[in-house]
């Protein structure tokens, strides 16, 4: 097994390739795509590996996974005259071995249900000529299907994944620069100078610092163990309800997803697939983003009239110049990202390339100035094998929803889907919303948020836009429905990890959640409701009053679920908060 100075190294040539894409002008897809995931697949198989039999294969997929994506990057000009027809015998086992590597990768970087899926589509594909009546398909040509997935800029090399190369690596990088420097104590700095002294201090510390943290990593596990480890001690030493603390990390944690720029992955995903630009897609996200954090603090409150939620004490909040010097290691690199995209308007990936070149400087020091030699080895070590090892999590996930999406083309499956939730719908918008909702909750518990998406979007979206959603209303909607399973029942994975780490019944932990997290179940349905809500960078004024209302209806809902109300009083509040979302459209 190499050492970690040899994965600290090998982050590196990831991290030089991906940026070097960036400055060195257009590279074919069937180059750049390819070699991706050569370099995921290290990660995939070697390194993840725990026992020698996995270390033994993952040798084994690493060379022949290799030897395919290799073959594939330099015949690059030579497939695009085959049109994603497969030629020769020989190219059928690369087919193969490809989507074998694919399949694994994503097996062992996130378990069975997405490759799974991903296994049953391919098998739909390949013999679903053989099923009766609508849902068959005519009998496909097999050098035409595999082909098609594996040497044609569709399937495996499709825009899913273009996505993850030119765009999702070069945030991943730009949180990991972040992440070994000081910018998570400057998080944890502000959200404890802005909310430590006020009631629910403690926890209302873990809902900024895990949304601001959240915004760079775009991950509610990475969140919850990062901020957690610092907020969910303070929350218990003070005597907080070890159920409310658990809840409060991982409802916080899981708005990482929604809050921009990262968005885990989804808004570049989403800026592919609608074609909508990046910045418009991060206005539309930011007030329902803010929307449920906001219900999380009301949520907060609400549980401060039923038990003695103390702030923080003085002596542990951070002097203002602490503040001001910790703060900088994340404001600067922010601000040239900002400057990037709004001033010279350059492209997200670029503006985010010179970004990283700020938050490698700032690797150079800490809140006492100059870093130690020892310090800053430690800190490229860092930054080397959190982002070679990210880049390689979010290139599974997406290579492997890349060949259920791509099955879906070919086979017109897709299409299919979309006529039978129009179909059982009745037509009927509300109805057509309820089954993608169910649809999002059933497959976010089996796969991640990323893939969910993806996969629910390609069949549901076309339905919701025929029946009058704007395809940013759908995606949007879509998105935030596959984070349902994050914090609801059976599988909610950031409140099992929260759980574990206050020692508390993760059932109890998971029942508080759902209830701070009501806004993750009512803001899409608000933005169905409220289409201006989405509207901030063409109509602010309209954008904002769709959001007060909201942001009241959220209170009262909130209020009702969990302050110690008379039942007539918690009745109306219930019916008021409904009625300010669902009546009175703005």
């Amino acid at each position: 097994m190499p050492n970690k100075y040899f994965w600290a190294a090998f982050g590196f040539v990831s991290i030089i390739f991906h940026l070097t894409l960036i400055f060195s002008g257009l590279v074919p897809n069937l180059v750049s795509r390819p070699l991706h995931m050569a370099l995921a697949l290290p990660w995939a198989f070697i390194f993840l590996s725990n026992t020698p039999w996995q270390r033994y294969t993952g040798y084994v997929f690493t060379l022949l996974g290799l030897l395919a994506t290799l073959w594939v990057a330099y015949n690059a000009d030579v497939l695009g005259d085959q049109y994603g027809y497969i030629s020769q015998e020989y190219q059928l086992w690369i087919a193969a071995i490809l989507l074998l590597c694919v399949l694994e990768m994503a097996r062992r970087c996130i378990g069975w249900p997405l490759p799974m899926v991903a296994a049953l589509a391919l098998a739909y594909g390949l013999f679903g000529q053989h099923i009766p009546g609508e849902f068959g398909h005519p009998s496909l040509p097999i050098g035409s299907f595999l082909g098609t997935l594996t040497i044609a800029e569709g399937g495996i090399w499709g825009k899913l994944t273009g996505v993850s190369v030119s765009i999702v690596a070069i945030f991943v990088i730009f949180g990991a620069m972040l992440n070994a420097g000081e910018a998570g104590q400057g998080f944890m700095n502000l959200a404890v100078t802005a909310a430590g002294r006020l009631k629910g201090g403690a926890a209302k510390v873990s809902v900024i610092s895990s949304a601001l943290f959240g915004s760079i990593s775009g991950s509610a596990s990475a969140n919850v163990a990062s901020t957690g480890a610092i907020t969910l001690p303070a929350m218990t030493k003070l005597g907080y309800p070890r159920s409310l603390a658990g809840a409060t990390e991982a409802v916080a944690s899981s708005g990482g997803q929604i809050m921009p720029p990262l968005m885990g992955a989804g808004a570049f995903v989403m800026v592919e697939l609608t074609g909508i630009p990046y910045q418009s897609i991060m206005f539309a996200a930011i007030l329902p983003a803010i929307l449920y954090f906001w219900a999380v603090w009301v949520g907060i409150d609400a549980f401060a009239l039923r038990y003695d939620l103390k702030a923080v004490s003085k002596d542990q909040r951070p002097s203002a110049r602490q503040l001001l010097i910790t703060c900088s290691f994340f404001m600067v690199p922010f601000a040239l990202l900002l400057w990037g995209m709004f001033g010279p308007a350059y492209t997200p990936q670029f503006a985010a390339s010179i970004a990283i070149f700020g938050a490698a400087f700032l690797l150079l020091f800490n809140p006492k100035g100059l870093s130690g030699k020892a310090e800053i080895l430690s800190r490229i070590e860092d930054v080397g094998t959190n982002a070679g090892k990210q880049i390689a999590m979010i290139a599974s996930i997406i290579l492997c929803a890349s060949i259920v999406v791509g099955v879906l083309s070919i086979t017109g499956l897709g299409v299919k889907i979309t006529s039978l939730i129009i179909a059982g719908s009745s037509g009927m918008l509300w109805l057509a919303i309820l089954l993608t909702a169910v649809a999002c909750l059933i497959l976010g518990m089996e796969v991640p948020t990323t893939a969910a998406y993806v996969i629910c979007i390609s069949v549901a979206g076309p339905a919701l836009s025929q029946l009058g959603l704007s395809p940013l209303q759908a995606h949007l909607f879509v998105f935030w429905f596959a984070l349902l399973s994050t914090i609801t029942p059976p599988v909610c994975g950031s409140v099992f990890i929260a759980a574990g780490m206050v020692k508390e019944n993760w059932l109890k932990v998971a029942g508080v959640a759902m209830m701070l997290g009501v806004g993750l179940y009512l803001i899409p349905l608000a933005m169905v409701s409220n289409p201006s809500l989405l509207d901030l960078a063409e109509n602010p004024l309209l954008a904002i009053l769709a959001a007060f209302k909201i942001a009241l209806a959220l209170y009262f809902i909130s209020m009702a679920l969990i302050a110690p109300l008379a039942k007539i009083k918690r009745v109306v509040y219930l019916m008021l908060g409904l009625v300010l979302i669902f009546a009175f459209s703005i």
